[in-house]
C-alpha cells in the first residue's frame, strides 16, 4: 500500500502534468482553431485546406531530434534548457500570432503558425526525452498517463476555450490568453529537477550515428524492432475500420460519434491509468504478457457485437457501448505496458533520438495495417475479421517470449560516454 501511495504522491507527477499541458496546447491552435479564424476572415476553403501542411513538423521531428541529444544549452542543463528555450519561444510566437490578421496578411499568419508548430514539435522531443529520464522504468507508465490526460485537457482549452474567448472578446485576446497558459509548462520546467546526465555525443555527427549504432549492435536488436512493430498489431488492425463496421451494422453517425467519444475515450483513459498502476505492480514484462493477451481477447467484443446486432435485427446502442468499452480498455492497458517498455530500452545518452525513432516506428503499423484490414473484411466478413485481429497478437507474443529473455532496463546498465 505504501508503494502505491508513493506512486500517487510523487512530486514528479505534477511536473508531468505541467509538461502535458504545455505539449497539448499548441497543437490545435495551429490546426482547427486557426482554420476557423481564416474562415471568418473570408479566406477560401482550398487555401484553408492547405493550412493543414502547417502540421508537418510533427511528422518530421525525428530528423532534428539528434540536435537535442548533442547540444546542451548554457543554462538549466540539457533537458530543462531545451524545454525553457522551446517554451519561451512558443509564448513569443503565440503572442505574434495574436497580432496577425488573416484578412490583411494571410501568408504571415501561416508562416507564424508554421513556426509555432515547428517549435512545438521540438518541445515534444524535449519532453519525451525528459520524462523517460525523469521517471524510473517501473513508474514511467503512470507518469506518461498523467502527461497524456493533461495533454487532452490542453487540447480542449486550445479548441473550446480559445473559441469562447474569440467569440466573447477577439481572436487577439484569445491567442494572448493561450500564450499566457503556456506559462504552466514554463513553471513546471523551472521547478523540475534536471535528470541525471548519462553523457552525450561529442558532435552532431555522433548524435545522428551513435544512437543507431548503439541500438543495432545490441543483442537481437532486429527482434526488438519487430516486437515494437507487431505487439499492438491486434488492436491496431481491429480499430483501423471501426467506424465503417459500426455504419455497416446500421448505427447512425450521431450514435457512433457520441458513443465513441464518450465511452471510447473514457475507457481508453481508464485502461491507461489502470494499466500504468498495474505496470508499477507487476513489472514491465509481466504487464506486456497480461495486457497483450487482454487486448487480443478484447477484439472479440466486436465479433460479439456483430452477432448480437444481426440476431436482434436492429442496431442496439447499449451493445455498441459495451463493445467499445471492452476494446478501448484493452488498448489502454496494452499501450501502458508498451510505452513503459519503449521508455525502458532507450540509451540515456541518446534519449531524444532513440525515443523519437521508437515512437515513429510505433505509428507505422497503424497505417500499414489499414489496407490489409480492408482486404480481409471483404473476403471473410466482419465477424471472422475480428477473430483474425485477435490472432494477429500471436506474432508479437512469440517475439515477446524472445525479447523478454534479455530484457534489462537501460537505466540499470552502466552507460559510458
Amino acid at each position: 500500500m505504501k508503494r502505491f501511495a508513493r506512486l500517487f504522491l510523487d512530486p514528479r507527477i505534477l511536473i508531468a502534468i505541467g509538461m502535458g499541458f504545455a505539449s497539448g496546447l499548441p497543437l490545435l491552435l495551429t490546426g482547427s482553431t486557426v482554420q476557423l479564424w481564416y474562415k471568418e476572415a473570408g479566406v477560401d476553403i482550398v487555401t484553408i485546406g492547405f493550412l493543414g501542411l502547417v502540421g508537418l513538423p510533427y511528422s518530421f521531428k525525428v530528423f532534428w531530434s539528434p540536435l537535442l541529444d548533442w547540444w546542451v544549452p548554457p543554462f538549466l542543463g540539457r533537458r530543462r534548457g531545451w524545454l525553457l528555450i522551446t517554451q519561451v519561444a512558443l509564448i513569443l510566437a503565440l503572442c505574434a500570432m495574436a497580432f496577425c490578421d488573416p484578412k490583411l496578411a494571410p501568408a504571415v499568419l501561416a508562416f507564424v503558425s508554421l513556426v509555432v508548430a515547428t517549435v512545438s514539435a521540438t518541445q515534444d522531443i524535449a519532453i519525451d526525452a525528459f520524462l523517460v529520464e525523469l521517471f524510473p522504468p517501473e513508474s514511467y507508465a503512470f507518469g506518461v498517463q498523467c502527461y497524456v490526460q493533461a495533454y487532452r485537457i490542453a487540447m480542449l482549452v486550445a479548441s473550446g476555450g480559445a473559441l469562447i474567448l474569440a467569440d466573447k472578446f477577439s481572436w487577439r485576446i484569445a491567442f494572448l490568453v493561450m500564450a499566457a497558459c503556456m506559462g504552466i509548462g514554463l513553471v513546471a520546467t523551472l521547478l523540475a529537477p534536471e535528470p541525471k546526465n548519462y553523457g552525450k555525443p561529442k558532435n552532431l555527427f555522433d548524435a545522428v550515428m551513435l544512437p543507431l549504432r548503439e541500438f543495432l549492435t545490441r543483442r537481437n536488436a532486429l527482434l526488438i524492432l519487430l516486437f515494437l512493430a507487431l505487439y499492438n498489431a491486434s488492436g491496431n488492425m481491429a480499430s483501423s475500420l471501426t467506424n465503417i463496421f459500426y455504419s455497416d451494422l446500421g448505427f447512425t453517425k450521431t450514435q457512433i460519434g457520441l458513443t465513441a467519444k464518450s465511452f471510447g475515450l473514457g475507457a481508453t483513459i481508464t485502461g491507461g491509468m489502470i494499466g500504468a498502476v498495474l505496470v508499477y505492480r507487476l513489472g514491465i514484462i509481466r504487464s506486456l504478457w497480461v495486457f497483450g493477451a487482454l487486448q487480443s481477447v478484447a477484439c472479440l467484443s466486436f465479433s460479439w457485437l456483430d452477432h448480437f446486432v444481426h440476431a436482434a435485427g436492429a442496431p442496439v446502442a447499449w451493445a455498441l457501448a459495451v463493445a467499445i468499452v471492452i476494446e478501448n480498455l484493452g488498448i489502454g492497458l496494452a499501450t501502458a505496458a508498451y510505452v513503459s517498455y519503449m521508455g525502458s530500452i532507450v540509451d540515456r545518452r541518446f534519449t531524444a533520438t532513440q525515443y523519437a525513432l521508437f515512437s515513429s516506428l510505433m505509428a507505422v503499423p497503424r497505417t500499414a495495417l489499414a489496407p490489409v484490414a480492408g482486404i480481409l473484411v471483404k473476403n471473410v466478413g466482419w465477424y471472422s475479421f475480428f477473430f483474425l485481429c485477435a490472432a494477429a497478437a500471436i506474432p508479437g507474443m512469440i517475439l515477446l517470449s524472445r525479447v523478454s529473455k534479455f530484457f534489462v532496463p537501460k537505466e540499470a546498465q552502466v552507460v559510458t560516454a
